[in-house]
This record gives structure tokens, C-alpha cells and sequence, in this order.
């Protein structure tokens, strides 16, 4: 029984969470690729490199996630975020292959006031949740058995992001402002990873698109505080609008993903978004 899964992006978050994982699933044979084993860019060949390998299980975790940089990078978004997903998408449902695409929260305007499920509408309001909604339609379209993770506000151990550049910032700085008006939940990458592997590992394959954050509803401002209070770090946190944190990409001022579909569908458990931060800052030590 073929048994190979190929993971694209092994060095952002959440492929560095499933390497770790990996470990725990030996009963698979992993293939863990970035841009040298498996250029998402080179499309043409796309095709030929995963019939070298023909996984059962995709699990596309590569897209052009710098936001603000997608804004003036929108072929090279549009490449990664879309065209791909729709090449390995038809492979996939051409090769008895299973196909797991990670999205995100900016497929939404932000302008709800209850948490998302996975049928409200949709309408992203920059180039990245733009490119990222193609890329959901196209992997539906050239593959209806596929399933689509939304999820928000990725942090990790491996990376850049909000956790690890706050924690430095707190031991640099006096004081710092964070915006308040962006409310959503965090997603601890190591959560996510484990989630998928639920859905790999559970006995029904059940198509469409699942969300997935962790559990509670807060600002990045609120966030912060939390990450301060763990980290035990002296530092003034001040609370601002996103109107004087202005950034060349819109981000959607509400974002908050429910969760009901995902631990309904497959019994995926989902920590509480302090439980996991605490779990990340140790290792962070």
C-alpha cells in the first residue's frame, strides 16, 4: 500500500510542525519538500515531479504569506497561492492522491461580528486573501475531494512571526503599542499539524473546507499582554487603532474562524490559544 506523504513548505511554520511530528507517524513514508526539491513557481514541471514521487497525501502548506509584500508581488502571489494549488489539485484527483491545502482568515472582509464558519461569505480585501480565495476555488474545482484548512494568526517555534518578535521587542524596549482593533484567535502551528494528522489518520475522508484556530477571542493587543504575562517581560503595552499603525495591505479588522465543523467532522480536539502559548514560549525558553 502506498503510503507517502509530500509535504510542500517544510521551512515555514506549520512544514517545520510536521517534520517535528513526523516522528510520531512512522508508518508513513514522509517526503518533506521547499523551493530546491519542489519549485512551486516552475508549473510546467509540477506535474512531472510529483509522479516521481506519487504520494497518497498532499499537504500544501507553501504560499506567499508575506502580506504586505503580496501587495506589489501579485504575479509571484497569484503563482504560489493559486495557479499551484490548482496543479496539484487535478494531480491529485487524477492520481488517487489526497489533497490537503492550507488557507486562511483574509479569505473574509472582516466585517462580521460573530465567528466564521465555513459557509459565510467570503470577500478579501487585499491581494493575498485575494490569491489565497483563488487558490480555494481552483483546488475545488480541479479537485472536489479535497480539503481546505482555514486557519489564523499562525505562530511557532520555527519562523518569524508575532510570538518570538514580540518576546524580543519586550526585552529590548521600554514600551510598545500594539493595535486593538483586530480581533481573531491565534494558531499554534504545532496544533494545526497534529489537526491534519487527525484528519489523515481518521477512518472517513470527508471533503470541503474546515476551519481551524485555536479556542478564545482576542486582539493582537490582548495577545500581546498575554505573551508579556508568560514571558514574565517588563515592558508598557499600549493599545492603538490600526489607523496609526497603517500597513500597506488591509488586514480584516474580525477574523474569528468556528470551529464546530472541524471537531464535529473528524473529533479534532482544540486547546485553549493560552494553553499552547505557554506550550511554545517553553520551548522558546
Amino acid at each position: 500500500m502506498n503510503n507517502k506523504i509530500l509535504v510542500t513548505g517544510v521551512n515555514g511554520q506549520l512544514g517545520s510542525e510536521l517534520n517535528v511530528l513526523s516522528k510520531n507517524y512512522a508508518q508513513f513514508e514522509w517526503f518533506f519538500t521547499d523551493r530546491k526539491e519542489l519549485d512551486l513557481c516552475n508549473l510546467d514541471i509540477l506535474d512531472y515531479k510529483l509522479s516521481k514521487i506519487q504520494p497518497q497525501f498532499i499537504i500544501n502548506c507553501a504560499a506567499h504569506t508575506a502580506v504586505d509584500r503580496a501587495e506589489t508581488e501579485l504575479e509571484l502571489s497569484d503563482i504560489l497561492n493559486n495557479q499551484s494549488v490548482a496543479v496539484m489539485a487535478k494531480w491529485c484527483e487524477n492520481n488517487n492522491c489526497k489533497f490537503i491545502h492550507i488557507s486562511t482568515d483574509y479569505v473574509f472582509d472582516g466585517k462580521a461580528a460573530t465567528a466564521l464558519n465555513e459557509s459565510a461569505t467570503t470577500g478579501p480585501i487585499n491581494v493575498y486573501g485575494k490569491t489565497k480565495l483563488s487558490g480555494e476555488i481552483s483546488c475545488q474545482i480541479e479537485n472536489p475531494s479535497s480539503i481546505i484548512i482555514r486557519t489564523s494568526w499562525v505562530y511557532s517555534s520555527f519562523g518569524t512571526n508575532f510570538v518570538k518578535t514580540m518576546s524580543r521587542l519586550m526585552q529590548e524596549r521600554d514600551s510598545l503599542n500594539v493595535v486593538n482593533d483586530q480581533i481573531g484567535s491565534p494558531t499554534y502551528a504545532a496544533d494545526l499539524a497534529q489537526a491534519i494528522m487527525v484528519i489523515i489518520t481518521h477512518n472517513h475522508w470527508q471533503a470541503g473546507i474546515y476551519h481551524f484556530s485555536n479556542e478564545g477571542e482576542i486582539s493582537w493587543y490582548e495577545f500581546a499582554l498575554a505573551i508579556q504575562e508568560i514571558g514574565g517581560f517588563n515592558c508598557a503595552i499600549s493599545g492603538i487603532p490600526s489607523s496609526a499603525y497603517p500597513t500597506p495591505a488591509k488586514r480584516p479588522q474580525y477574523s474569528l474562524l468556528d470551529k464546530t465543523k472541524i471537531k464535529k467532522t473528524f473529533g479534532v480536539v482544540v486547546p485553549d490559544y493560552k494553553e499552547s502559548l505557554v506550550r511554545c514560549m517553553e520551548l522558546l525558553g
